[in-house]
C-alpha cells in the first residue's frame, strides 16, 4: 500500500513539473498549443515513468491527426533529457526515471462511445432526453 501511494504521488509531481515546463521552458513549436499531460504511470521501483499526453487537433477540440501525434511524440523524445534533468533536480532524486511518452486517446475513445450510444438511441426510436 505504501509503495502504491508513493508511485501515485511521484506520478502527480512529474505531471506537474512537465506541465510547468511545457508552459514556461520548452520552446519547440511542435509542443505549443493546447497540449497537456493527462497522467503519469510510474513503475514500482521509480525507474520508469510513462507520460500520457492529450493533444487536441484543431481550435474546435477535434482529435489530432496521426502526423500531428507523431510530431508531438518526436518533440517529447527530443526534450527527454531536459525533462529528466528537471524532474531529478526538482524532486531531488539521485536517479530520475526513464521517460516514455504516449498519446492519451481516452477523450477520442469516449467521444466514439458517445456517438455509438447516440446512434443506438435514434435507431431504437427514442431520442436523447430533452430533445
Amino acid at each position: 500500500m505504501k509503495r502504491a501511494y508513493r508511485q501515485g504521488r511521484m506520478g502527480e509531481e512529474i505531471r506537474r513539473i512537465v506541465s510547468d515546463l511545457l508552459v514556461r521552458e520548452l520552446k519547440d513549436p511542435r509542443l505549443s498549443g493546447m497540449l497537456s499531460v493527462s497522467g503519469v504511470d510510474v513503475t514500482s521501483d521509480g525507474g520508469y515513468a510513462t507520460l500520457y499526453i492529450m493533444a487536441p487537433g484543431g481550435a474546435d477540440g477535434e482529435a489530432a491527426d496521426e502526423a500531428r501525434k507523431k510530431d508531438i511524440l518526436d518533440a517529447f523524445a527530443r526534450a527527454k533529457g531536459l525533462l529528466r534533468k528537471e524532474i531529478g533536480s526538482r524532486l531531488q532524486l539521485r536517479h530520475a526515471p526513464e521517460l516514455a511518452f504516449r498519446i492519451d486517446a481516452s477523450q477520442e475513445y469516449g467521444e466514439r462511445i458517445e456517438r455509438i450510444f447516440r446512434g443506438l438511441a435514434y435507431e431504437d426510436g427514442h431520442g436523447a432526453e430533452g430533445e
